[in-house]
């Protein structure tokens, strides 16, 4: 019996195991996986099934593992997911790289993540794949080379945009100076395709399909209106102080390093005996110097907020009472409708990400986007917190209880003689208020 069983369920895990491997290697577009209940040697066999072989696409996606979970999902995760996934996809030639993307580039490649709005650990693995030379080698088709820029991408759009539109998307899509410094080695990119094909065509050798449209798209000489119009746009930044911290701690580190360069060429061009060379040099480092005693003095601001922060407050305003909600369920069987109440909250955490996702800039860094993420929180915590206030302080106002002072109260009445002259209406309200004053 205990055989039979243990038999049952040895292949029960291999079943696990080869059912998720089919699945990731069958995948078209960029897929998630939960590990949840898979023991270590289940996640081993899984990605060693999966990711062997290169995948059968001939463009870049992302397959996502969720690895681990909070204190409430924490044990359904064997404790060493992450650690067994990376150990695996080591053994088959992959490289751990942060900064990867889901680009071609990336191929054999993988990170690992904490989404903070979920709460779950995740590892995002960039397979290797068959390339589209490759593929069209097997389908023994003509060879017209791929396509220069993928359409739709940001690559595509930057090339081909009017001046006009490249300027209005360089606001809202690179607002910070880290993200222009970006989009500035990506139009040098393309500047250097395009330069190519240029002395392709002086030798007198033609282009390929994709070649000659590209180049019929893309002009040399708006490309670098473009560029020069970002370089402005920096230097603009930084002469009115527009820069966030990590932006400031970028550019000093930037500055530093040249720096560090100038004096290895001063001490060269001292040991060389070139005078005019170290007088150049020695100029150089003087403007770069007062260049980074300018920057230490600049004040960094915050980063700019998520053009759907309206949105995202309101969001977090319903999400509070269900937050307080799961801290009181916590540890006992919830009803139906605690039940309901909490597949709802998961429901605006995942809108509140959705939304703080769309807000990202072109080429925002991870650790950029997270700094935006909090001061987003931040302040709809602080907003929060002050309507709150204003409420309690409102409430308080109304309920006090307010004592009405009768003119002459209090005071202690005797007996008076009466007057020879008769008091008028008037002399009498004005002795009223002469003695209301006096309380």
């Amino acid at each position: 019996f205990y055989f039979c069983q243990a038999l049952y369920a040895d292949i029960f895990i291999q079943n696990m195991s080869s059912g998720m491997a089919a699945s990731i290697r069958s995948a078209t577009e960029s897929e998630t996986f939960d590990l949840a209940g898979n023991s270590a040697s289940t996640i081993q066999n899984t990605i060693n099934s999966a990711f062997k072989e290169p995948l059968d696409l001939q463009e870049m996606i992302r397959i996502t593992f969720i690895t681990g979970a909070g204190k409430l999902g924490r044990q359904r995760y064997d404790e060493d997911a992450a650690k067994t996934v990376t150990s695996a996809l080591r053994d088959l030639g992959y490289e751990e790289d942060r900064g990867a993307s889901c680009v071609v580039e990336c191929a054999g490649s993988f990170k690992s993540q904490h989404d903070t709005g979920k709460n779950l650990k995740t590892i995002v693995v960039f397979p290797i794949i068959k390339t589209l030379e490759e593929g069209v080698g097997t389908m023994d088709l003509e060879d017209q080379g791929p396509a220069i820029l993928e359409e739709g991408s940001i690559e595509e759009m930057i090339a081909i945009a009017s001046m006009v539109t490249f300027e209005k998307m360089l606001i809202s899509k690179c607002p910070t100076w880290s993200q222009k410094k970006a989009c500035i080695n990506i139009i040098g990119s393309i500047k250097g395709v395009v330069e190519s094909l240029d002395e392709k065509l002086l030798k007198g050798t033609p282009l390929d399909d994709s070649e000659q449209e590209f180049y019929d798209r893309c002009d040399l000489t708006s490309l670098e209106n473009k560029e020069g119009h970002v370089k402005k746009e920096m230097q603009k930044q930084v002469e009115e102080g527009r820069m966030t911290s990590l932006d400031k701690s970028r550019l000093l580190k930037q500055v530093g390093e040249k720096l560090e360069n100038l004096d290895g060429d001063i001490v060269e061009a001292t040991k060389n005996n070139k005078p005019k060379r170290l007088q150049k040099l020695k100029a150089q480092k003087e403007k770069l110097t007062e260049r980074k005693s300018t920057l230490e003095e600049v004040k960094a601001c915050a980063p700019p907020p998520f053009k759907n922060q309206p949105q995202i407050e309101i969001l977090r305003k319903e999400l509070q009472p269900l937050i307080k909600l799961e801290k009181e369920v916590k540890g006992r069987l919830m009803s139906i409708k605690e039940t309901s109440a909490m597949t709802k909250k998961e429901e605006l955490e995942e809108e509140i990400i959705q939304l703080e996702n769309s807000s990202r800039g072109w080429f925002e860094e991870d650790e950029d986007f997270q700094v935006r993420v909090e001061a987003s929180r931040l302040q709809a915590k602080t907003r929060a917190a002050a309507v709150k206030k204003v409420v309690k302080k409102s409430s308080a106002s109304s309920t006090t209880k307010i004592n009405w002072v009768v003119p002459g109260a209090g005071q202690k009445i005797t007996k008076r003689p009466a007057a020879k002259k008769k008091i008028t209406t008037s002399n009498a309200f004005a002795a009223m208020m002469m003695d209301s004053d006096s309380d």
